[in-house]
């Protein structure tokens, strides 16, 4: 007996008594869980049981107000990062490589590294940096660059020094000085550069020519003379007394001008005076006396000015009395000889003649059409309307005498039947149009005689009165000029463009818009004159200074200028 109960007795409550099992069949083999001799009783499963428990509600919404705070912060920070991105944009810009850039700033480097420091062509160190600081002015590759080129010059003004090339020396200076604003270097070169030259010069001669300038009543060229004597020569009294003789003529040239009432002479003689001999002891009364006439006269000439412009409003354009907007306009440049408006305002009457003279014509007034152009060209002889309507009177005149020399029985010629031309003439007359419009695109207007623009079409005008492309073309003479005025100011050119101000005035005198142009050539002018002043070039600053003040006599900026010219920079 092993005392194991059978499985199957139970208690005497009904239950089962766990028992250890067959402690002698331990070393055999355990049969598989499905086997159905494994001895444990049968265990069923209820299907409920098997299915998954579903999470609590509590749990579900605990999760969820977890994820929940999530939304809100995950938007913050996007609407954050939006605004930084647009705050900052234009830095983040700055972060994105600028192709154009690089590739200016490269092809300038390359340039320096290749010694081409200068040009006019495009290519060169100094025009690709300077390009590169226009593309972006705070650019420190760009402003670096041109520092070194800066550098780079006066090391060739050191070496053109060295081989006696005194002008390139200078030339490299001046350039270098531009770059870097003056410097030591800068001023060791031009003291070197003045004791070489001093050394080449030949004083006495130079001495001899400033006396035979003043003999000619050259009295600046003589000052110029005597200021390179004595910077070869700083003790040499000869040209030490010359200078001031040159001061005693300037000075008496603008007293005179002061009293004849021509404020522009006397204020150039005054600014030449000024540029030699910033000290001269007289100058202080002389701009006083300048002031002083100006002030005097700017009254009387605003009332001529304004009873002028009165009088052409009223259609009062010329004729007999004092009250006519001619004679006004008269009086203005009687008091002002260079004043612009009044002779604008002349410009105006002449056009008002020439509309009265192309009225009288229409009407068949020939001999009053006449009279009124010959009064226009007196104000304003080369106004290409002037020249399109003395053509038309010409051919209308022609052919009004062609009519009254038909023969009897025969139908009078009409006048506005224009005469047959001859093959020749057919031929010359595209010819000389051809040449026109060659001469005009070249910027030939007025100049040379006969082969001018002007001439030109004029010559095709004589040949035939009515031509149309002749007449525009003429007509269009004005418009082409203010475009070549542009083209030469953008370039730099002021000569070419104060040219073209001047064939302006001529052609069409009067015009709206010639003011604007005449203040920016002035303000270019004074530019160049402030240039000149910080490379110490004061003669030449003096000069500059002189045009802009033909230009524009009252702008304000003559005064601040001219003070720094007699201040010596």
């Amino acid at each position: 007996m092993n005392g194991r109960k059978d499985q199957h007795e139970q208690g005497p409550q009904g239950r089962m008594e766990p028992t250890l099992g067959d402690i002698d069949r331990l070393d055999e083999p355990v049969p598989a869980p499905s086997s159905p001799n494994d001895e444990l009783p049968k265990v069923t499963l209820d299907p409920e049981r098997r299915r998954p428990v579903p999470p609590t509600a509590p749990r579900s919404r605990r999760s969820s107000s977890k994820r929940g705070w999530l939304w809100p912060l995950l938007l913050l920070l996007v609407l954050g990062l939006g605004v930084t991105f647009w705050l900052q944009q234009d830095r983040l810009r700055g972060l994105v490589p600028n192709t154009e850039l690089n590739d200016v700033l490269g092809r300038a480097e390359q340039a320096l590294q290749n010694g081409r420091l200068e040009g006019t062509d495009g290519s060169s160190a100094r025009e690709l940096f300077e390009a590169a600081r226009a593309l972006e002015p705070d650019n420190d590759r760009a402003r670096d660059g041109l520092r070194k080129v800066g550098l780079a010059e006066v090391a060739h003004a050191d070496a053109a020094l060295a081989a006696g090339q005194l002008d390139q020396a200078e030339q490299a200076m001046n350039t270098a000085r531009e770059l870097l604003g003056g410097g030591s270097d800068v001023d060791r070169l031009a003291q070197l550069i003045g004791k070489a030259r001093g050394a080449s010069v030949q004083t006495g001669a130079l001495v001899d020519q400033a006396q035979q300038a003043m003999a000619d009543g050259k009295p600046e060229e003589a000052g110029n003379l005597y200021k390179r004597v004595l910077a070869a020569d700083p003790g040499n009294a000869v040209a030490t007394h010359g200078l001031d003789k040159v001061g005693d003529a300037l000075a008496a040239q603008a007293r005179k001008a002061i009293e004849g009432g021509d404020r522009a002479a006397a204020s150039a003689s005054v600014d030449r005076l000024a540029a030699l001999l910033p000290n001269y002891g007289e100058l202080p009364s002389l701009r006083a006396a300048l002031v002083q006439d100006r002030k005097a006269n700017d009254g009387e000439l605003a009332d001529a000015l304004k009873k002028g412009q009165d009088a052409l409003r009223a259609g009062h354009m010329a004729g007999a009395g004092d009250d006519t907007a001619l004679a006004h306009f008269k009086a203005a440049l009687a008091i002002d000889p260079d004043n612009a408006e009044a002779k604008a305002g002349l410009g105006q009457v002449a056009q008002a003649l020439i509309v009265q003279s192309n009225a009288a014509l229409d009407s068949g007034d020939n001999a009053q059409a006449g009279q009124l152009l010959d009064q226009a060209g007196e104000l304003a002889p080369k106004s290409a309307e002037l020249v399109a309507a003395r053509a038309h009177l010409a051919d209308v005149s022609k052919h009004a005498e062609a009519g009254k020399r038909t023969p009897a029985g025969e139908a009078p010629v009409a006048e506005a039947t224009p005469e047959t031309l001859t093959p020749q003439q057919s031929a010359e007359l595209a010819r000389l149009i051809q040449r026109a419009d060659a001469a005009a695109h070249r910027g030939d207007i007025m100049l040379p005689p006969g082969e001018s623009a002007y001439d030109l079409y004029r010559g095709a005008l004589a040949i035939d009165g009515n031509n149309e492309v002749a007449r525009r073309g003429l007509q269009d003479l004005p418009s082409q000029v203010a475009r070549q005025f542009n083209q030469a100011l953008a370039n730099g050119n002021l000569a070419q463009a104060g040219e073209r101000l001047s064939d302006l005035s001529d052609l069409a005198p009067g015009e709206a818009g010639q003011a604007e142009l005449r203040q920016r050539l002035a303000g270019a002018w004074m530019d160049q004159a402030e240039q000149q002043l910080a490379r110490g070039d004061r003669a030449g600053a003096a000069q500059a200074l002189d045009r802009a003040r033909k230009l524009s006599p009252d702008n304000p900026r003559l005064s601040t200028i001219a003070a720094r010219l007699q201040a010596g920079g």
